[in-house]
């Protein structure tokens, strides 16, 4: 008993020591808690200071600002140098907008010694990728990354603003063309008009890049600026993506949009303006005031904004963050600031906190083994943080990571606050919904504003550190708008966007396409709504190849020349046909004679082709059965293919006579559909070759007369500078031909 008394009194002797060291250190700890606290205090309440005394300097005032003079007598000289005084102390629009000038050739000095230059480039289909075309864009958008270093600071700018709905409007109305149709067209136009205002048309988005470096002069910014936009320009070309440099003026027009959004007025403004009228470039682009009363919002101009900042906290993001903030419908601004960190600061930088965190895990153990617990049990954030900043050195040293500091900023406007309020709510809502906070850069808004216009400087001093994946994971790219000006066709609503889609195929670089889609999924009934649109929007003429007799209702009610062509049939169309425009060059009868041996070879049937002998014996031929017609070009003087079989039967080679008696069947015989002169009107603007009653012997036979038809009218066409669409049906039935 006595044996364990004494073991109790030790141990409880030991348990108060232990307490009393852990009293002690508990209020070490928290004296020096409350020393930061204390510290912390006083640097917020000097910052609010600060921030009071610039409210005061600042707040409420509009554009020009007016200095009340003190009261009191004041000698001449006193007056004199205080009216100086109050007019260096006088603050205005022109001062808040952080730039020095821009030149005209886009180059701006943002500061004393900080040049930068813009660089506008437009959106790629990568929301409807598929995955390895999405990997593939991810990649180069990572090497377009790393391709800046700590010398080069960019800033990615997202600008969406509702423009005019009238300018829209101007692209889908459709002009009357004095016929029988107009009618129709103003109901084809109101349709347009309804599938118009389902879509964001109204809301126009633009995308820049802006870098910007140092520099001491202009002269030694310049080369510089100009290597590093032909770097960026090929890394787009790379990706694919269209870009181009912005000039002064376009940078100007940004920056005026920006600080005006409500204003209809259009911008103009021409450097030369600047030495008739004095003004300097901010007077041209300047609203009428900013007011800077409230600490989390402002006001700039009849407008209100507020900028934001995203509080990054998720341990993982998707690319389709910035997809969905860009897809609100609303006025916003989206900027990422972003600027290198130099590889070996940012491997020590990792090393010291690296050596930071094992210090704590020590301290931890050295009080686990002082308290009387395993010293492998400390707190879980001393794991986390530990095995996240060795993956983070590991990524640096040996893959192809760099290390950025990331700011992103947010910058809603309305008409009223309420609006606004719910414009940055619905914002906020966006960022929690991928575990990200979206805070009020409170007393900050005119840093704000400031860095969120693309000049390529930071005013606002939250960064956060990212790796180039988690940077590049920010993807610029969403999918491409289709909406071109000029004579531009319906085709249907943007999967992602439900943006109206209007093309015109003539100004694009490939106007040729295919419709493709299963049995049923209306092919075809696609097609006869282009046509239909192309007959009410375009002068160009319409021929329609139709195999399975699709198309002529349509054509008959559009006016139509329908030609069945048939055993049967009473329409005819002569193979012979040729015109004086025929070919590009003063030879047409060397175009024509490459489809009259395409002809032969056919109604020949040899698998090999027609031999050597038999090419030359109908070109021999040719120049004598166009003869006639040549010398006097009226159409009772056009060869029928009657007229090529007399001439062969008159040439005494084997050959001639062998290609002769194929002939016959199609000059005298059963199939002689094709031995007249064409009967039909040819001419009309919209024309279809209806082949369905042609036997399985004609077919081919058919398609091939009807393609040099259409080769014939496009040549016409294009002499009097006229666009022809030719529509074809079944097109699988040309490709088995050619097998």
């Amino acid at each position: 008993m006595k044996r364990r008394e004494k073991y109790l009194r030790k141990r409880e002797k030991r348990l108060k020591k232990e307490e009393k060291l852990r009293r002690k250190e508990d209020l070490k700890w928290e004296k020096i808690n409350k020393k930061e606290q204390r510290k912390r205090e006083k640097r917020k309440a000097k910052e609010e200071a600060k921030q009071l005394k610039r409210q005061k300097k600042r707040g409420g005032r509009n554009y020009p600002l007016e200095q009340k003079k003190p009261a009191g007598k004041k000698t001449a000289g006193n007056t004199k140098s205080s009216q100086k005084r109050e007019r260096e102390k006088r603050l205005s629009v022109q001062k808040t907008i952080a730039y020095k000038e821009m030149g005209k050739d886009g180059i701006c000095r943002v500061q004393d010694r900080v040049y930068s230059k813009c660089i506008r480039f437009y959106d790629l289909n990568y929301q409807l990728a598929q995955n390895e075309d999405k990997n593939a864009i991810f990649e180069n958008w990572c090497d377009f990354l790393n391709y800046f270093d700590s010398t080069i600071h960019f800033q990615l700018s997202f600008i969406n603003h509702k423009s005019s709905m009238k300018e829209f409007e101007q692209v889908i109305r459709i002009q009357p063309q004095n016929d029988q149709f107009d009618e129709v067209r103003m109901e084809y136009a109101q349709m347009l008009k309804n599938q118009l205002a389902k879509g964001n048309n109204g809301l126009v988005k633009t995308k820049y890049i802006t870098f910007s470096i140092e520099a001491e002069n202009i002269r030694e910014a310049k080369p510089k600026l100009e290597r590093i936009e032909a770097d960026i320009l090929n890394n787009f070309k790379v990706l694919g993506v269209t870009a181009y440099p912005l000039n002064g003026g376009e940078r100007l027009q940004i920056l005026y949009e920006t600080f005006n959004p409500e204003n209809n007025v259009p911008f103009q403004f021409d450097y030369s303006q600047l030495v008739k009228t004095g003004l300097g470039t901010k007077d041209f682009i300047a609203p009428t005031s900013f007011v800077f009363k409230d600490g989390k919002t402002f006001q700039m101009g009849n407008t209100i904004g507020a900028v934001s900042y995203l509080q990054i906290l998720a341990p993982e993001l998707t690319d389709k963050m910035l997809a969905e903030f860009l897809d609100m419908d609303k006025n916003l601004i989206v900027n990422l600031h972003v600027q290198s960190v130099d590889q070996m600061k940012a491997i020590k930088l990792v090393k010291s906190k690296v050596t930071d965190i094992n210090r704590m895990k020590i301290e931890e153990q050295k009080k686990a083994v002082r308290s009387g617990y395993d010293m492998d049990i400390i707190p879980s954030d001393l794991n986390t943080y530990g095995g996240e900043a060795k993956r983070l050195l590991e990524d640096l040293q040996s893959r192809n990571e760099r290390m950025f500091l990331v700011t992103a900023l947010f910058f809603n406007t309305a008409k009223t606050k309420q609006e606004l309020e719910n414009a940055v709510f619905q914002t906020a809502g966006i960022a929690q919904k991928f575990n990200c906070v979206l805070r009020r850069l409170d007393y900050l808004q005119e840093e704000g504003l400031m860095s969120s216009i693309p000049l390529g400087v930071n005013h606002v001093p939250i960064k956060r550190a990212l790796t180039t994946t988690s940077t590049a994971i920010f993807v610029p790219f969403t999918t491409q708008e289709l909406f071109m000006a000029g004579e531009s066709l319906y085709y249907g609503l943007n999967a992602l966007s439900n943006n109206m889609i209007m093309v015109d195929r003539k100004k694009l670089k490939n106007p040729n396409g295919l419709i493709l889609g299963t049995p049923g999924s209306g092919k075809s009934f696609s097609a006869k709504r282009e046509i239909t649109n192309a007959f009410f929007v375009t002068q160009d003429d319409i021929i329609i190849g139709d195999p399975e007799g699709e198309y002529y209702p349509l054509v008959h009610a559009l006016g139509g020349q329908v030609i069945h062509i048939s055993s049967t049939s009473h329409d005819y169309i002569n193979p012979m046909d040729i015109n004086m425009d025929y070919s590009d060059d003063d030879n047409p009868l060397g175009v024509k004679s490459d489809f009259i041996l395409s002809l032969c070879e056919l109604i020949m049937g040899s698998r090999n082709g027609i031999e050597a002998e038999e090419k030359s014996v109908i070109d021999r031929c040719l120049p004598i059965v166009y003869q006639k017609y040549f010398e006097n070009p009226i159409p009772e003087n056009m060869p029928v293919l009657g007229d090529l079989y007399r001439c062969l039967r008159e040439q005494k080679e084997v050959q001639a006579q062998r290609i002769a008696t194929a002939l016959e069947i199609y000059v005298n015989g059963s199939l002689k559909v094709f031995n007249h002169q064409t009967n039909v009107e040819l001419n009309n603007r919209i024309v279809c070759f209806d082949i369905k009653d042609l036997g399985k012997q004609l077919k081919k036979l058919g398609m091939l007369i009807v393609q040099d038809q259409v080769w014939n009218r496009v040549t016409i066409n294009r002499c009097a500078h006229k666009s022809t669409r030719y529509y074809i049906d079944e097109f699988h039935w040309t490709r088995r031909s050619a097998c």
